[in-house]
């Protein structure tokens, strides 16, 4: 299939949108793609709800390995951390399963099928991503039938849980997405509040980065100074369904919060540069982008008077240009 292009660009940020780029069989369905991760040798993950769990290839795109069939219910979240492993969240069966990159299940948290009760602030109730300190602690989100952080050492014990449903500092309403930086600090996706809340390594509210719509996504860069990336997802109500400047757009922050770049943007569509429900994020060492969709899914909520297309776009790769 040729690969087609376009350029997205603003704030001296500028990548090419190439569609297309993964080299998979024909007869191999993506699926929605809920979360996608690279390893240190930028090999892409693909946490997929479709035949094959996770996807593996390298940043051709072509296919290295499958792995996870029989293990997973409905993929989520996924982390990579620095020694490669992953960490995969499971809102269907309520787990984070940690498991090389080659797929052998080292760890767990959370008993599969087993949810803890409904705003009970016990793990898990539909969990939805995790992230690593720099100490090794690991913290969840809860996020669907919890509305809260929880603290984890490296060990699997739990050390503390924070936040309740709400909209006030420290509350939330679908934590969604998260990342921890080279100090500590803790930066949650609130999904349904429409803001990033930041929080000290403890579960101490700093801040909140607000003026974005459903941030579904969220990653960063490494470093004293990182960039942080947002991938908004757009209105799922009829009336505002084709509301321009809401959702189906990516966002580049510093760490202070201030916009630097908005790429993208616009009702829900398909074709270069355009969107249906963004829901992961990643970068690989050349600030090459890749944003995985759950775009079946959504396509109810989105086109609710049209019948979705057999294969819809559910990955895409934006490289950085000069």
């Amino acid at each position: 299939m040729p690969t087609e292009r376009q350029v997205l660009s603003d704030g001296g940020f500028r990548y090419e949108v190439l569609e297309g780029w993964a080299k998979l069989p024909e007869e191999m369905e993506l699926g929605d793609v809920a979360a996608v991760g690279v390893d240190g040798h930028d090999r892409v993950f693909l946490f997929t709800r479709g035949e094959h769990p996770m996807i593996v290839l390298d940043r051709e795109g072509n296919l290295l390995r499958t792995w996870g069939h029989g293990l997973f219910t409905h993929a989520h979240g996924l982390h990579i951390a620095s020694d490669d492993t992953l960490y995969c969240t499971d809102d269907g069966d309520h787990t984070v399963r940690r498991c090389t990159a080659e797929g052998k299940l080292l760890t767990q948290i959370g008993v599969p099928g087993k949810p803890a009760p409904l705003m009970s602030n016990l793990p898990f109730h539909a969990c939805t991503h995790t992230a690593l300190s720099p100490q090794g602690d690991l913290y969840v989100s809860d996020g669907y039938g919890n509305a809260c952080i929880h603290k984890f050492a490296p060990d699997g014990r739990h050390l503390k849980t924070w936040g309740r449903s709400g909209c006030g500092p420290g509350e939330f309403y679908f934590p969604h997405n998260m990342v921890c930086d080279s100090e500590g600090w803790l930066y949650v996706a609130d999904r349904e509040n429409h803001r990033v809340q930041v929080f000290n390594g403890e579960g101490r509210y700093e801040t909140q980065w607000n003026n974005l719509h459903r941030p579904c996504a969220l990653c960063m860069t490494g470093g004293e100074s990182p960039l942080f990336y947002i991938a908004e997802i757009g209105p799922a109500l009829r009336a505002t369904l084709n509301f321009p400047n809401l959702g189906n757009r990516l966002i580049v922050l510093d760490r202070k919060g201030q916009q630097l770049a908005r790429l993208a943007g616009g009702p829900a569509g398909i074709g270069p540069g355009r969107f249906i429900a963004p829901h992961g994020l990643a970068l690989d060492s050349r600030g090459d982008i890749y944003l995985s969709e759950v775009a079946y899914t959504a396509w109810p909520s989105f086109f609710p008077d049209t019948t979705a297309p057999a294969r819809l776009p559910t990955l895409h790769k934006l490289r950085r240009m000069p």
